[in-house]
């Protein structure tokens, strides 16, 4: 059952895309509101989805390839959702409906089978450290997607060519606040992932801290975005500099997902 959920999901992303993108060529209001509710409905569906792949597997779904990166691609759609009900970047939901349609392809040709957990992640830290973390990762992402609009908008006003990103991207300043809301709780949330990650450690095997590959990575996340922060919210910097440090920061975060786990070996290498 959660597989033809995943499925059907998945086909309504789709459209929600093709909506957005539509209304990213055309500009007409209509299909974008369109777009925006179809986008809802794949979100309920995946929600739906990962519920009953929960029960299906007996423990939170966010220890398989697959299963991580559908819970990262809810988690974007969860963040951007919370953000858009307080805040209108104009064309973001076209760039996020896209990652997220990415990430869901990426886990469509990813194995869907259940495997036991192994001793260390039978823990009740599982959901709480994993879910925390990846909803982070949301909020993160939609900095780094910020970030590239803000570096499109300014390309075509630094060059004087207004051409197709100029009328409908956000201007430069709704851009700059993006980055900041997303900085503001992302990074936050990725310090409390650090932190429940440190006490699971220990409690799975006696030490806070063991630089395995992931957790080196990680904490090399945590720097890039630290230094962000630091520079946006106490040197003062906006725009270009901190977009592309976001941009930066996410691909740390990608590589700390998922090119850990294929090169480099360690104690949480655990996906399938």
């Amino acid at each position: 059952m959660s597989f033809l959920l995943f499925q059907a999901s998945v086909a309504v992303y789709l459209f929600s895309v093709a909506a957005y993108l539509v209304f990213f060529l055309t500009k007409k209001t209509t299909v974008r509101r369109i777009g925006r509710w179809i986008f809802f409905a794949a979100f309920l569906l995946h929600t739906v989805n990962i519920i009953f792949r929960y029960f299906e597997a007996g423990h939170t779904p966010i220890t398989s390839h697959h299963e991580t990166v559908s819970f990262f691609a809810w988690s974007l759609g969860c963040c951007y959702l919370s953000f858009r009900w307080r805040y209108t970047v104009k064309n973001l939901g076209t760039f996020v409906s896209i990652l997220v349609m990415a990430l869901m392809l990426v886990a469509t040709f990813s194995s869907r089978e259940i495997l036991p957990l192994p001793p260390a992640l039978q823990s009740w830290w599982l959901p709480v450290h994993a879910s925390i973390a990846l909803i982070a990762d949301g909020f993160l992402a939609l900095a780094a997607i910020g970030g590239i609009m803000y570096l499109l908008q300014e390309r075509e006003i630094k060059t004087k060519r207004f051409g197709l990103f100029y009328s409908r991207l956000p201007s430069l300043e709704a851009l700059d606040k993006l980055n900041h809301h997303c900085l503001s709780v992302g990074f936050p949330l990725l310090t409390l992932g650090l932190i429940t990650g440190s006490i699971w450690a220990k409690q799975a095997w006696g030490a806070y801290w063991h630089w395995d590959p992931k957790e080196t990575w990680s904490l090399v996340t945590w720097f890039l975005y630290a230094a962000a922060v630091h520079q946006r919210f106490t040197v003062g910097w906006r725009g270009r500099r901190v977009a592309i440090l976001s941009i930066i920061g996410f691909l740390a975060v990608l590589f700390t997902l998922w090119g850990v786990s294929f090169l480099l070996k360690g104690v949480h290498t655990y996906v399938s």
